[in-house]
């Protein structure tokens, strides 16, 4: 028979352990890093869980309490259980069974459950789907991502050939930059005048991230005499460039600021990367598409990526 599953609630004592078994793992990311997870922990009750067998540690599952549901994770864009290269679809099984049965006992009711996208993945680490499938979870959610496979890109569309042209006959300049200040004023400018909504991250925090993140979290500026005119902060992973935030002035629009600095990135900065991520362009819990957003997505080139939310009653 095989060896039961045992769990443990994360406490801060866990986190060297935690770290070490994350980046290790087959689909974790610094995301899910605990110093990431943790800068908003305030807003956030964690029930963040170990699994051990036989006294190893074999999964993780990043999650927070909001009443009576359990959230993997709603401070995360996705937080799915993170496993090693020892995960098989059998163990993951028993994984699920064990996590279910444990909030159940403990009177929460259902549990939110963000996948991580196969793109994150540095070897396939698709059986938590199965088990969800097996506990018979309902998919509640399926926003769109666009990506670029970088190792066999497709083609600009003929406007975006056209608007980099012209964005070569303009003074700009594109760097890296650390104004993570003035990037979030247009960002903020831009969210609130085209969707009436707020960054989730404010300049400070993303400022603090980047710093103890300096290899993973970087912002990519254009410029034009001296002044920036757009920005993309990237969210970078082993396998994924991604564009956690995007904006642009009005002045920049005119430039094709932002074209220039797509493709600087594209072809200069994170070519050897696996894919490079636009994020989504899906809103009301995935049933709205913004195809405007998208279609200017798809003119680099990126197709659709998914990312697949679940319910599950205890």
């Amino acid at each position: 028979m095989a060896a039961a599953i045992a769990i443990e609630r994360y406490t801060p004592a866990h986190k060297p352990a935690w770290d070490a078994f994350v980046a290790a793992s087959k689909n974790g990311t610094f995301l899910l890093q605990r110093s990431y997870m943790d800068y908003h922990s305030d807003r956030f009750k964690d029930h963040s869980l170990l699994f051990f067998r036989k006294g190893k540690l074999v999964a993780l599952l990043p999650a927070n309490e909001a009443g009576d549901v359990i959230q993997s994770h709603g401070g995360l864009t996705y937080g799915g259980v993170i496993s090693g290269s020892s995960m098989k679809v059998a163990l993951m099984l028993e994984v699920f069974e064990t996590m279910r049965s444990y909030f159940r006992a403990r009177g929460l009711s259902t549990l939110t459950y963000k996948a991580i996208p196969h793109i994150y993945h540095r070897l396939p680490a698709e059986e938590d789907l199965y088990a969800l499938f097996r506990q018979q979870a309902v998919l509640c959610r399926r926003d769109v991502s666009s990506a670029i496979d970088l190792q066999q890109r497709l083609p600009y569309a003929e406007l975006r050939q056209r608007k980099l042209k012209q964005a070569a006959k303009s003074d700009i300049v594109v760097a890296p930059s650390d104004d993570f200040e003035t990037f979030m004023q247009i960002e903020e400018q831009l969210l609130e005048s085209k969707y009436n909504t707020r960054p989730v991250h404010t300049a400070a925090e993303l400022r603090r991230l980047a710093l103890l993140f300096p290899e993973n979290i970087r912002l990519h500026a254009a410029a034009c005499q001296g002044a920036m005119v757009a920005g993309v902060i990237i969210y970078e992973t082993e396998q994924v460039a991604h564009c956690q935030y995007i904006a642009t002035t009005a002045e920049g629009r005119v430039l094709n600021a932002l074209d220039a600095l797509v493709h600087e990135l594209l072809t200069h900065v994170y070519p050897h990367k696996k894919y490079f991520n636009f994020g989504i362009s899906t809103e009301q819990q995935g049933q709205y598409l913004n195809q405007g957003l998208i279609s200017n997505k798809e003119s680099y080139g990126a197709r659709a990526v998914v990312q697949d939310f679940y319910e599950l009653t205890m």
